[in-house]
């Protein structure tokens, strides 16, 4: 676990309770941690996430925090600009690395949530939610996800104004 600063301690109280929990399976814990600390883009946070998955699930994350970095942007712009005419053009946007990422689908989707979660892109996420309802995910297993993805992103604000102090 990343060292934090004693003013976090609700941060690491919360990091602990999540690395504790049994919602999701270990592949989908340090995968959805490896994308939104990508997400998030402290070296730190990245470091320490990708030290904790398997090549495999290194590789999948990775693709999916990258994806999403372009999707996030795309569908949300198109999504704020209020022109429902922009919603009926193509994207024209490649998905082949994470069409067969090496894991399983709801893996991944899980991942597209939380990264999606940071990002502020509510079309990715209810298109993302709605995808792994329908493959018979609990909303208690996506509420988790979430919990990974604001998790996260505080222990990378964390770390990233430790180091902008130092």
């Amino acid at each position: 676990m990343p060292a934090l600063p004693p003013y976090a301690r609700d941060v690491e109280l919360n990091l602990r309770s999540l690395l504790d929990g049994d919602l999701l399976t270990e592949q989908q814990l340090w995968g959805a941690a490896l994308a939104c600390a990508m997400t998030t883009r402290s070296a730190p946070t990245i470091r320490w996430a990708f030290s904790n998955v398997k090549p495999e699930v290194a590789a999948a994350a990775q693709a999916v925090a990258s994806r999403m970095a372009i999707h996030n942007v795309y569908f949300r712009a198109k999504h704020l600009i209020g022109d429902e005419a922009y919603q009926h053009l193509p994207a024209r946007l490649r998905r082949q690395v994470t069409s067969t990422p090496g894991v399983p689908m709801v893996d991944t989707e899980l991942w597209s949530v939380a990264v999606s979660a940071i990002t502020g892109c509510g079309v990715c996420l209810e298109s993302h939610e709605r995808s792994l309802r329908g493959a018979g995910v609990s909303r208690e297993v996506i509420d988790e996800v979430l919990r990974v993805a604001g998790v996260i992103h505080s222990v990378a604000v964390t770390l990233e104004t430790e180091a902008a102090l130092d």
